[in-house]
């Protein structure tokens, strides 16, 4: 079971930090955002990982390496203009393989146990589900009030419901939702997604814990606070 973190962004409203620094190197209780990730993803067994890479990827590459020190074994998917989200899985999908995988956002903290979706991708698995993604989706943080889906008594995604939740940025996919993406094409994510939950191929589930969009200089330090006052 292999996993892709999402780390080529540029970054633009984390400037001026971002300018010297890719976001997923910003580093908050002793460790970098990304670093994070993978110290959650190897304990929940996930040790193949695909990181994509763009603006000031060569630092990631650098403090990373092959993910050795971490427990991982890491490969990376260079791009060298941002794809976005779904045109960067796509550029990855010959390292990611043809196993349902599990995608997260570098820019996140999360305490969320990533071995809970190991049942999710065996679900994938099945050519008989309807589902072609599971999302997680956390309450809606004071800077995206409305929030991105609603999340119906079954676990199916829909895209409006009594009570409105946000996409955390973590999901699991089946790789034939990218198959149509040609390799270097530019596509978002979102409208996939919404096109999903129109059409009734889309699941989730409810985080209550811990979680932050590390998004601007003002949510890291907040982060940094956070993890200062766990210690």
């Amino acid at each position: 079971m292999r996993a892709i973190i999402l780390a080529a962004g540029r970054a633009e409203r984390m400037r001026p930090l971002s300018d010297t620094t890719p976001k997923a190197l910003l580093r908050a209780g002793g460790r970098s955002l990304i670093e994070w990730q993978i110290g959650r993803l190897v304990e929940a067994g996930f040790r193949d990982l695909v990181i994509n890479v763009c603006h000031l990827g060569e630092q990631i590459e650098a403090a990373l390496g092959n993910g050795d020190r971490l427990g991982a074994r890491i490969a990376y998917s260079r791009e060298s203009v941002a794809l976005e989200t779904a045109g960067g899985i796509a550029q990855a999908l010959d390292k990611i393989g043809d196993a349902p995988f599990i995608a997260v956002n570098a820019d996140i903290y999360c305490e969320y146990d990533y071995a809970s979706l190991r049942p999710i991708l065996a679900t994938l698995e099945d050519s008989q589900t309807r589902c072609a993604a599971h999302l997680v989706l956390v309450d809606n943080p004071p800077h995206h009030r409305d929030g991105d889906f609603a999340l119906a008594a079954d676990a199916t995604v829909c895209e409006e419901g009594e009570r409105r939740l946000t996409f955390s940025g973590i999901g699991a996919y089946r790789p034939e939702l990218f198959a149509g993406i040609q390799r270097g094409e530019r596509r978002a994510l979102g409208p996939m997604l919404h096109r999903l939950a129109r059409d009734g191929a889309l699941r989730g589930e409810h985080y209550a814990g811990r979680w932050m969009d590390v998004g601007t200089p003002q949510r890291l330090e907040e982060l940094r606070t956070l993890l200062a006052d766990a210690r």
